[in-house]
């Protein structure tokens, strides 16, 4: 599954808690997501800041790829513990955050996801949450659906 945005990109810098690049707490730490405190998203369809640190923990491999502060970063994991630092690569403009995962198939029982139910979800997301618009394609099937504002 991939999860791909246009936002402002989860933040790389070193975290003054953790002292570890504020991506991997965010991956790694309940409750640590930025949608607490005065900085938070504008949107949101979070879990209370447990979302991508369960997701990751659940997922025999996560990469996330993020395009931040005039870079493109990516770092990957396993069972959701990192397998190598942060990178930095090429000088982009662009920003946003790519999360690519792949659910653990000891944790769940199935990992095969319903087309029609994440086109549903996706369609409640925006409805409550003016102006975001969600492009879901499947290319199990080549199936596409869009909610939301276009």
């Amino acid at each position: 599954v991939r999860v791909v945005d246009n936002g402002r990109g989860i933040p790389v810098g070193i975290h003054p808690v953790e002292k570890k690049p504020a991506v991997e707490v965010v991956l790694t730490v309940l409750h640590a997501g930025g949608k607490f405190g005065g900085g938070g998203y504008a949107v949101s369809g979070g879990l209370h800041g447990v979302g991508v640190s369960v997701v990751n923990a659940l997922s025999y491999k996560l990469a996330v790829e993020i395009r931040t502060d005039g870079y493109r970063w990516t770092q990957e994991y396993k069972s959701g513990v990192p397998t190598a630092p942060l990178e930095r690569h090429e000088a982009t403009t662009e920003t946003g955050t790519t999360v690519t995962f792949w659910a653990d198939g000891d944790v769940f029982e199935t990992t095969d996801y319903s087309f029609e139910t994440l086109s549903r979800r996706f369609q409640e997301m925006a409805f409550l949450n003016k102006g975001l618009t969600l492009t879901l394609t499947d290319e199990r099937e080549s199936a596409k659906a869009t909610a939301g504002a276009e």
